[in-house]
């Protein structure tokens, strides 16, 4: 397939040498991407105003957690935030569904014939994942992506 060629020639350098090297790079490399397009897809001041809002919100929440109407009227309001801060993530998510799609077909046959990855005991997908979420976090602080 024209994917799989292109994907072999971009980190075929990077599994020869190690697995979890290949895995790294391609989750480095991925998580690295999405975030740029978080970044640029969406309205940042809006969702730093909404998450600031929502943290304010609950805040609020447990000040108030003995008025079951207060907090019945401060949780609907946090769910029309929190849908709202997904309608802004909503454009960025669809930009980057299909060449997550790719490139996990990708990994899927390249990574699964070489077994456990990490420590001899995770697949090259719970590696994938836990790298992900590692370099996610560090990326959007380091970025300020919201």
């Amino acid at each position: 397939m024209v994917f799989d060629t292109f994907f072999n020639t971009l980190f075929g350098w990077a599994i020869t040498l190690d697995p979890l090297l290949g895995v790294s790079v391609v989750a480095a490399s991925l998580t690295f991407i999405t975030t740029i397009v978080y970044k640029y897809a969406t309205d940042q001041h809006a969702l730093k105003t909404l998450r600031e809002e929502l943290q304010r919100l609950q805040a609020e929440m447990k000040q108030e957690k003995d008025n079951p109407k207060k907090v019945m009227e401060l949780q609907k309001t946090m769910f029309q935030k929190n849908m709202e801060s997904m309608k802004h993530n909503l454009k960025p998510m669809i930009i980057t569904f299909l060449p997550v799609i790719l490139v996990f077909n990708w990994m899927r046959t390249t990574f699964t014939p070489f077994g456990k990855i990490l420590f001899g005991y995770i697949g090259w997908l719970g590696t994938y994942i836990i790298l992900t979420l590692i370099l996610s976090i560090i990326l959007r602080k380091l970025l300020k992506v919201y």
